[in-house]
């Protein structure tokens, strides 16, 4: 086994293999930019190296030089697809954890991996040509969702390989394209593989992935919950065979699509990296699968045999993003205040109170992952886990998945791939949020004793010695369209973290609440309300009716009027970019250009006025 490794990554992936390696008692080391300087990452390795880029291949070998370790492991995400940077690492004398260049070349592309999967007898996805509409464009380099479109109709063939070959150019450095069948319900499902340089190959079962948005996935599930045991031997037989076609080594995962319509399983790519995923497969199969990467880059058997892998319960991802999913998902960015996760749940983050989330790199904050004996079992974790955590200053996705895992579509396992895009998500009830927030919002005005933790400039952090938790007997009735709520204030407030515990209409809820003058926040069942006063945030513009704003910050990569020009509603004014999401800004009414405040590479903040459109006279 190495001595040192360094991870060419960041965030909680790296945290996550700094873990195994401490286990290991391997020597970590990080690295990180100006502006990840006191991230955890940093800090949870033994030793850090600065670079200008994550992305800068020779920097970071030079960094795992300077550091004297004995190899890299890329993570996923950045370098650890690029071939050229694997052929780096071996150039330095170093080693790679992870597949040979030539495999990472071969299966990279989704062209060539089709006709490999063709070579080992693995099924693949029919040919846009041999196809009726829809079909799906999708870029033939790279992964994650990035460089798809969906077309219904020849007219929209045109844009949507424009928009297509422009987000793969971006992501990946290659315009190249597909064009295949696109099943319109069907489930997502793929097969983790290890391989090493003794000629083994075995899987490790397979995961669900169908939960997704716009081909992102959002919750992951082991094992499938729907698979027929035909499905299941053809899925892991294919996997196995395609590995072996290939002389894989280490961790790779071989992704499908089960048609729902027909039971057909087809190939779709295979992944030469560590999955975001993977905790979900450690948790039924108890193998820890950083230590098996590391043990087969050593070179060493992987130490275990097919028969001696079992899957033990059933285990539940979410991914938690910088995002408002109730306002169209767009990306968010800003400084959180208080960060809780649930100690019930296996977390991965790397994500802390007074940190601040930028839009330069990916918005997932985090993973929680769950395991129980059931799929129903770890169902019910997730949500109780999800009502635990608590991320205030900054908006993300947690409730909207609260509110999906405890749905009845999840419950019952009908999601399929396009679920979420033909769906919509309720949006969660601010009534009692509203009342707890009221609660406090009273408490805080009344206050005048020193010795409890309440104090009308907000909640004592520190100061004084008070008592870590107060009991109360205090209740609030607050109005609302359908009546009236009555929240009794039960076992009560934590100074430290802001934790209250309420009985609301004879059911018991935890909140995480941060109410300060001109501030008012709650996270309730993992949504952050914010109760704020509308206007306190000092100097905020005020926009006409025919402003069309940034509605998150980031980078406006295309301006397609001028002012002076007529345009309908809807037309698209410019495009911006952030957290390599596209947002296409629209005219909000048929009129003309008056105001053009930016133009292409423009870096704006959220709620920057961009255009303004007046409207046509009748």
């Amino acid at each position: 086994m190495f001595e040192s490794v360094l991870v060419a990554n960041r965030g909680e992936i790296a945290r996550r293999v700094f873990r195994t390696c401490r286990e290991l008692g391997i020597r970590t080391v990080a690295i990180y930019t100006a502006l990840d300087a006191d991230a955890p990452h940093v800090r949870d390795a033994d030793e850090a190296v600065e670079v200008v880029s994550y992305l800068d291949a020779d920097a970071v070998v030079a960094a795992a030089v300077s550091a004297d370790v004995a190899a890299i492991h890329p993570g996923y995400g950045f370098l650890s697809e690029r071939a050229e940077f694997a052929r780096a690492v071996a150039k330095a004398g170093l080693t790679w954890v992870g597949p040979t260049p030539e495999v990472i070349e071969q299966m990279g592309r989704k062209d060539a991996a089709r006709e490999i999967a063709v070579a080992a007898g693995v099924p693949v996805v029919p040919r846009g040509e041999d196809s009726p509409y829809p079909l799906l464009v999708k870029a033939a380099a790279g992964g994650g969702g990035k460089g798809m479109r969906i077309v219904r109709s020849p007219d929209e063939l045109d844009e949507a390989r424009a928009a297509a070959a422009r987000e793969a150019l971006s992501a990946f450095g290659d315009e190249t394209l597909l064009i295949e069948k696109y099943v319109e319900r069907g489930r997502h499902i793929e097969v983790q593989v290890f391989g090493d340089t003794h000629g083994n190959v075995i899987h490790l079962f397979e995961r669900d992935c169908s939960t997704q948005r716009r081909h992102q996935k959002v919750i992951e599930e082991a094992p499938a919950p729907t698979l027929t045991d035909e499905q299941r031997n053809l899925v892991l037989t294919s996997a196995v065979a395609l590995a072996r076609q290939v002389d894989y080594t280490g961790a790779g995962t071989v992704e499908f699509l089960l048609d729902d319509a027909t039971g057909d399983a087809y190939f779709l790519e295979m992944n030469t990296r560590l999955q975001v995923e993977h905790p979900v497969t450690e948790e039924i199969t108890g193998v820890d699968l950083v230590a098996l990467q590391l043990r087969v880059a050593a070179g060493e058997p992987l130490g275990i045999a097919q028969d001696d892998v079992r899957v033990d319960g059933h285990a539940i991802e979410v991914r938690v993003y910088a995002e408002d999913a109730f306002e169209g998902f767009l990306p968010q960015a800003g400084r959180t205040s208080i960060v809780r996760w649930p100690e019930s749940a296996r977390v991965e983050h790397a994500l802390e109170s007074e940190q601040v989330v930028s839009t330069a790199y990916d918005p997932m904050l985090a993973k929680v992952i769950v395991h129980g004996a059931d799929r129903e079992e770890a169902r019910a974790a997730m949500v109780k886990a999800l009502d635990a955590t608590a991320v205030l200053g900054l908006t993300t996705n947690t409730g909207f998945l609260r509110v999906l895992a405890a749905s009845d579509a999840f419950r019952d396992a009908e999601i399929d791939t396009a679920w979420l895009d033909r769906n919509e998500v309720p949006a969660p009830d601010p009534e009692v949020p509203r009342a707890l927030v009221a609660w406090v919002s009273a408490m805080l005005s009344a206050a005048s004793d020193t010795t409890t933790p309440f104090r009308a400039d907000g909640w004592r952090l520190a100061g004084s010695p008070a008592p870590t938790v107060v009991d109360l007997d205090r209740s609030v009735t607050v109005d609302r369209p359908s009546g009236r709520v009555d929240a009794h204030l039960v076992r009560q407030l934590s100074a430290a973290d802001h934790v209250l515990v309420a009985i609301v209409d004879g059911v018991r809820h935890w909140a995480a609440i941060n109410v300060q003058p001109g501030l008012a926040e709650i996270v309730h069942q993992g949504h952050r309300f914010d109760f704020s006063p509308p206007d306190r945030v000092a100097g905020a513009a005020h926009h006409s009716d025919g402003a069309v704003e940034a509605k998150m910050p980031g980078t406006v990569i295309d301006v397609r009027v001028q002012v002076g020009d007529t345009v309908d509603e809807g037309q698209v004014l410019g495009v911006m970019e952030a957290m390599k999401m596209e947002v296409s800004l629209k005219a909000p009414f048929a009129g003309t250009v008056t105001v053009v405040g930016v133009g292409a590479g423009s870096q704006v903040p959220l709620g920057a006025e961009l255009f303004v459109v007046e409207p046509t006279d009748d």
